[in-house]
């Protein structure tokens, strides 16, 4: 669905129903969440009175989705949600929400820029360079204990040689280099 500056408007009818007013039909809590989710602001409005629900209905979603295990809000972050409302420090607490999940966005994406720069993310992560040291370590002592590996023909007198041993030695150190490669890449 295409991102629009206009929250898509969303008519809720006596009977409770959810009524998208672009697709002219009806929608569930679960479209609704997954309207947010692309990434769309949404709505929710009462068709007799006008008044806004999309708190009401955005509270909904969470409650439903908590009540399934996916719980996101830890059970102390909601016990002080509850304690906000009965407080004095009530008027402070959404403008914290909101600028805490806007640092919370702001970090993710970042971090997403930060990986997709990175020609290989693993070469971030801590031990790396120490794993790929010993799967070098490995390849040669693999290498070593093939016959005439280490004292064979160099890759420029194999060329030169003709000897099939020699071109078999440089395809196997080929296929070699390609899959060490590709375990660098994991």
């Amino acid at each position: 669905m295409a991102e629009t500056k206009d929250p898509l408007l969303i008519k809720r009818y006596a009977s409770r129903r959810l009524y998208n007013t672009e697709t002219s039909d009806y929608v569930t809590l679960e479209d609704i969440a997954g309207f947010i989710s692309e990434g769309r602001e949404v709505q929710i409005v009462d068709l007799k009175s006008g008044d806004d629900l999309t708190r009401q209905y955005l509270l909904q979603i969470i409650a439903e989705h908590e009540s399934r295990g996916e719980s996101v809000l830890p059970v102390d972050v909601l016990t002080d949600l509850v304690r906000s409302y009965t407080t004095q420090a009530q008027s402070m607490v959404p403008q914290f929400l909101a600028a805490s999940f806007e640092m919370l966005k702001d970090s993710q994406s970042k971090m997403m820029e930060n990986m997709s720069a990175i020609p290989n993310p693993m070469a971030q992560v801590p031990g790396f360079d120490a794993l790929q040291a010993q799967q070098q370590a490995f390849m040669k002592a693999m290498m070593a204990n093939w016959p005439g590996a280490a004292s064979g023909p160099s890759d420029d007198d194999a060329a030169t040689d003709g000897d099939s041993k020699g071109e078999e030695l440089d395809e196997i150190k080929k296929q070699l280099a390609a899959l060490q490669k590709k375990l660098s890449g994991m």
